[in-house]
Order: structure tokens, then sequence, then C-alpha cells
């Protein structure tokens, strides 16, 4: 690359996807100055793909065909060069040379395969600051923005809700008082008064949307009585394949950056495979997967009862495609000391008998309306 010419950015007021199958596969087409144009295949790889999908809401990304694949389109060919290093959220945040009309023919158009088959709404419930994904501070997804939910008359019920929506069971307790932290961004719900039997936390009678009274040492949280769950696909037997996550009702796939033999060995002792087996599988040895990739940066220290208690990017945060997908290779024999959720998965750590919750020798209080 030389410097002339090289832009660091530049504003697309769209993108899309046309002579594919569905509306996530096909060629990439850009729009500039008021006409759609086409990407060049020059550089081209599975990192731009990627971000391209990630911005059409598509999911990852399964492939980066050039060659016109899907047909050769028409007009001004718009980019060439693209160099995204694959995290951008954007296209427009990636390196390229510069809107022309480049030296392409429509022979060279860029296409995609995207994970998914039609845009995908973002998720409208998160649990965020906790063990595992079933157990947190809730957020909820509006207007564009993650935002936090006031205590002020939450309860298990309300919990009861959130849990079922996410996936994640029962509610097990609703603490409030920001217990898992105080969230930042917009608190975006206040006075909840779900009956308990809504199928959505959107359902149940509370303020409009942003009008509350509170600061977020009020946010509230749930604990849930499920747990993420693992499970090995593509492999020869039960303990080898692709790792996969259950999570808010749907398997995921889990992203290799920074995934070594600690996190196979939580990995393994949690599925009931013994240890795991060196070397590690390649990235991709097990095929790529579908759907949502669900970790990222996992960093377990190894002595981690699940993976869901080691540390990570949020659940479903990643700037991964499936070609990353990290595969794990066990022993098959059981520890006797292993001990590892049931299929029905179970509450992380900080669960005492009666079912109450507790954070650092803190005793949760019960919580219930006053009404």
């Amino acid at each position: 690359w030389g410097s002339a010419g090289i832009m660091q950015s530049f504003v697309a007021e769209r993108l899309r996807l046309a002579g594919g199958p569905h509306g996530c596969a096909g060629r990439l087409e850009v729009r500039h100055g008021g006409r759609w144009g086409t990407v060049c295949d020059d550089g081209w790889d599975l990192r731009d793909a990627a971000v391209a999908c990630r911005e059409l809401g598509c999911g990852g990304a399964l492939a980066a065909p050039a060659g016109a694949f899907f047909g050769e389109g028409i007009g001004p060919v718009w980019l060439s060069e693209l160099a995204c290093q694959g995290s951008e959220s954007r296209l427009s945040l990636c390196r390229h040379r510069g809107w022309k009309a480049h030296i392409c023919s429509h022979e060279e158009d860029a296409g995609l395969v995207c994970v998914g088959e039609g845009p995908q709404p973002p998720p409208h419930l998160r649990l965020a600051g906790g063990p595992n994904g079933c157990a947190g501070r809730l957020e909820v997804w509006h207007g564009g923005h993650w935002g936090t939910v006031c205590d002020d008359g939450w309860d298990l019920r309300d919990a009861a809700v959130a849990c079922r929506e996410l996936g994640c069971g029962g509610a097990l307790a609703a603490p409030g008082g920001a217990f898992f932290g105080e969230g930042a961004g917009p608190i975006l719900l206040d006075d909840l008064r779900c009956k308990g039997n809504e199928t959505s936390l959107g359902l149940c009678p509370a303020r409009p949307w942003g009008q509350h009274d509170c600061h977020h040492r009020e946010d509230a949280g749930a604990v849930c009585d499920g747990a993420p769950r693992l499970r090995l696909v593509s492999g020869p037997g039960r303990c080898a394949g692709r790792l996969e996550a259950w999570y808010g009702g749907r398997w995921g796939t889990v992203c290799d950056d920074g995934w070594d033999v600690r996190d196979a060995a939580v990995a393994c002792r949690e599925l009931g495979c013994g240890a795991p087996r060196e070397p590690g599988p390649a990235a991709g040895r097990f095929g790529w997967g579908e759907g949502p990739i669900w970790l990222d940066d996992v960093a377990c220290a190894g002595t981690e009862v699940r993976l869901a208690d080691c540390p990570a990017a949020p659940w479903g945060k990643h700037n991964c495609a499936h070609n990353e997908d990290v595969g794990v290779t066990c022993t098959g024999k059981r520890s006797p000391c292993a001990a590892g959720p049931g299929p029905s998965g179970g509450a992380s750590g900080g669960l005492t008998e009666s079912g109450r919750t507790s954070r650092k020798g803190v005793s949760l209080p019960p919580a219930g309306r006053t009404s």
C-alpha cells in the first residue's frame, strides 16, 4: 500500500446484496452519491465479508465469493482493495482505494454468503455482569441502545418473564440495588408489573420507554435456573467436534481468539469428557457452524466448573467469522472428581441450596412487591 489515494474511511449510505438466493447472500452493492454500485474483488476476503455481513444484520460470513459469482452488476464499481481487519462494526471503517470509477470490470464483482437467511434483529434482552449468561444485570435493547431496568416494583414475576424470554428457564431470584454492578447508558424501563405468564417483557405493564425516576444504583437483575450448555458436533464421537453453546434459545459457536488448552480443559470437564488432547484441533477443523457466534476472547484459568464461569467478551459480542470456530478433542475419560450440569444445566456458583443468591459473602434479601 502506498500513501497516495488511501482513504481511512468512507461514508456509504447503504449496503445491499443482490442476485442471491436470499437477503443474506449475493453480490455486494453500496450506495454512494445517490447511485448503487459494486465492489471489486481485488483483495476481497473473508474478513471484508465478515464486516459486511455483520453490518447487514446477517450474522457471520460463510464465504467471500469473487469473480461475479452472483452475476455481474451494473453502474460504477465504487470500491476496490478493501482491507478490513474483520473487527470493524461497519464497512465504512475499513481502508480502501477511494471513491472513483475503478479499473475493475463487473466480471470482478465481489459477493457474500452470510450465516443468516434474512436480517436478524438484535437480541431484546441480555444479562450482564454476572457469572454466566443466565444471571446478571438485566439490560434491554430499545431505540438502537442497550439500557437497564429500574428495580422499582421489580420481583420474581418480572424476572420469570425475562428468564423465559432469554431461554434460561425459570427465575430463582430478582435482585435489585445494582447487585450485579451499575450499568451505563439509559434507564429504559421502570415500574414493571408483569403477571409472570407473559411471553415477552415488552408485554408487561410499565411506564413509557425511557421514563423513570431512578439511578443506576437501582438497576434490576435476574438469576435464572438455567445455564448455558455445551455440545460437540461434527466430530468422530461425543467427545470431539466443533464446540457449541446453548444460549438465548439457540445453539451458537465459540471463536478461537485467545483459545488455549485451559479453555479446552474446562469445556472437556463440563462435558464429562475428561481432559483435552494436545495439540488441539485447528480452528474450523470440524467445519463451520451456523447461527450466532456466542463467545469470544474466552480466558479460563482452567479450574472453572463451567465455561460460562470463565472471563470472556459479553455473550454475542465478537469480531469473528465462522472459519474461526473452536474445535475440541477430549480424552473421553471422565475424572472421578469432575462434576458438571446435567442436560438442563444449572445456575452457576453463587447459589445456595435454598435458591437464594450470594456474592462475596453477602446474602440477597428476598424480592417481593409490597402491594
